[in-house]
């Protein structure tokens, strides 16, 4: 798991970087952007999950549609590149009432977007966009019962407990598009750049299509067979507020 989590955090730096690059080759016009913190709805569609955790005594997970993402995009002339990286509100199970067996999911993810802009006002921002999405789902199988049974350091080495940490790696695909309103700031001047500020809130919504259909794993990597294969293909909308900047120089 650790080893897709440095993915997902390399996969969303290298979009940013590639997009700096982007930028840079206009820089002797301007570079514009935005940072911003990003809140969405995406359903988690547990239904399989939930099936083999009841068939093992482990009570269903309530379902966590719901994100936080940090993001940044970048613009060079009318196209936009937006790339960010993304947590799920963590979901917990009830304990099983005989041995206090639980479960915890959630979900992280890291996107780069490209769309278009076609507002003709310098106040809007309005684009459709295609993007990918390397995503990962993280199951945790908790038992307090028994790993806590004992206050011995060496006693606890070989334990014997149900706690365990799954993983299901993900790809897929974003078609959607994009409305930014920036309201504006006092402009800041610094030697002969001007920067000029803005507060944009926007919403984003469209459809995220999984395309692979990998199988759920553990501990280093090993693959487990008949895992759920629940797609989490749907409908996405979110809503993002964050600080805009445009550098100019004559």
């Amino acid at each position: 798991m650790r080893r897709l989590l440095k993915t997902l955090i390399l996969s969303a730096g290298t979009l940013a970087v590639a997009a700096n690059a982007n930028a840079q080759s206009d820089w002797k016009k301007e570079i514009s952007g935005t940072m911003q913190v990003q809140g969405m709805y995406r359903q988690s569609k547990l239904g399989q999950l939930n099936t083999v955790l009841n068939a093992n005594g482990i009570p269903a997970l309530p379902e966590n549609n719901y994100w936080i993402n940090l993001s940044m995009n970048h613009s060079v002339k009318r196209w936009i590149i937006e790339d960010g990286i993304g947590i799920s509100i963590m979901s917990n199970s009830a304990p099983n009432t005989t041995n206090g067996i639980k479960a915890k999911y959630n979900q992280y993810q890291a996107f780069g977007r490209l769309g278009y802009n076609v507002a003709t006002t310098d106040k809007m921002r309005a684009f459709p966009f295609v993007g990918i999405n390397l995503s990962a789902a993280r199951l945790r199988i908790k038992d307090d019962t028994r790993t806590q049974s004992t206050s011995e350091f060496s006693t606890e080495l070989l334990n014997l407990s149900a706690s365990k940490t799954l993983w299901n790696p993900r790809f897929g695909l974003e078609f959607g598009a994009g409305f930014d309103y920036l309201i504006g700031m006092k402009d800041k001047t610094v030697d002969n750049y001007t920067i000029h500020r803005s507060l944009p809130i926007g919403v984003r919504f469209g459809y995220y299509l999984q395309t692979s259909n990998s199988q759920w794993r553990f501990d280093d990597n090993y693959r487990l067979n008949n895992g759920p294969t629940d797609k989490q293909s749907g409908v996405f909308v979110n809503v993002n507020i964050g600080l805009g900047y445009k550098l100019q120089r004559p």
